[in-house]
């Protein structure tokens, strides 16, 4: 019998990926692959639109674990890529659960990144990482949004690691880069003023393409007092955080839309 100590935990980890096409008027699957615990869905459209739901079969994230997404929207083609739920980064007795999305839009092509939530609880440790390369007339639309426990349930994330790091490039420039890191005591760090003055839910949004100037006073007029907006050269950038989730959600959704040209946010979001 192997001895315990030599027995490693199960690990989840995941690959999936989607390239999409330009046929008869349509964005059309050129390429899905799915590995491990990533799986990808492909609802019915009536647009030309193309959304794809992700899915972490493993039911959420612990140390350890890692996830990696790849999405590569072809010419002329529009893709919306969403989560099915929130997606739960639990407890980590060791190492940090990892996810890397990876981006490519193509000339004249439109990607929205939209992921649902992810919920962090107490002694979770997560690190993500968002890489996107864009043409030259692509657009993007980027959100990733944070709750650190669920308030509802009387659940709070008191310590902890999480780290967020976006690198966006247009034809090969570095037009957008942030780091993200909050480590060890949680609880005190976000009562700091500077940082979410006691807020548990927080979220960036991103939009980058032709509409930013014209954007911008829609979106500072739908904010009120759960954030702010910024544009400069050819991105928006939206900042929010909340006492919660819910009051996180209804504050995005509005926004969302608007960068998306009045379009709801995808199904999956309905609160």
């Amino acid at each position: 019998m192997q001895p315990a100590s030599d027995i490693r935990p199960q690990r989840a980890r995941g690959v999936g990926r989607l390239v999409t096409k330009p046929f008869g008027g349509r964005t059309r699957i050129a390429e899905l692959y799915q590995e491990g615990a990533a799986k990808i869905r492909l609802p019915e459209t009536f647009t030309s639109e193309m959304e794809a739901v992700i899915i972490n079969t493993a039911g959420g994230l612990t140390g350890g674990d890692r996830m990696d997404w790849s999405f590569s929207a072809g010419p002329d083609t529009f893709v919306t890529a969403t989560t099915q739920a929130c997606e739960k980064i639990y407890k980590a007795s060791a190492g940090t659960a990892e996810v890397v999305t990876s981006i490519d839009v193509a000339a004249g092509a439109r990607l929205h990144w939209l992921p649902q939530e992810s919920i962090l609880f107490d002694n979770a440790s997560l690190t993500r990482r968002l890489e996107v390369d864009l043409d030259e007339t692509a657009e993007f639309v980027a959100v990733e949004a944070i709750l650190l426990g669920r308030k509802a349930m009387g659940e709070a994330m008191a310590q902890g690691m999480v780290r967020d790091r976006w690198r966006i490039r247009r034809a090969g420039r570095l037009i957008h880069a942030e780091e993200l890191m909050m480590r060890g005591d949680i609880a005190t760090l976000t009562q700091e003023a500077p940082v979410l003055g006691g807020k548990v839910a927080f979220a960036t949004v991103l939009y980058t393409g032709p509409s930013c100037e014209a954007l911008l006073p829609k979106v500072r007029g739908v904010l009120g007092p759960w954030g702010g907006a910024s544009h400069w050269k050819d991105k928006l950038v939206v900042r929010l955080s909340a006492e919660d989730g819910f009051i996180l959600r209804k504050s995005l959704i509005p926004v969302i839309s608007i960068l998306r040209g009045g379009a709801s946010v995808p199904k999956v979001w309905n609160l």
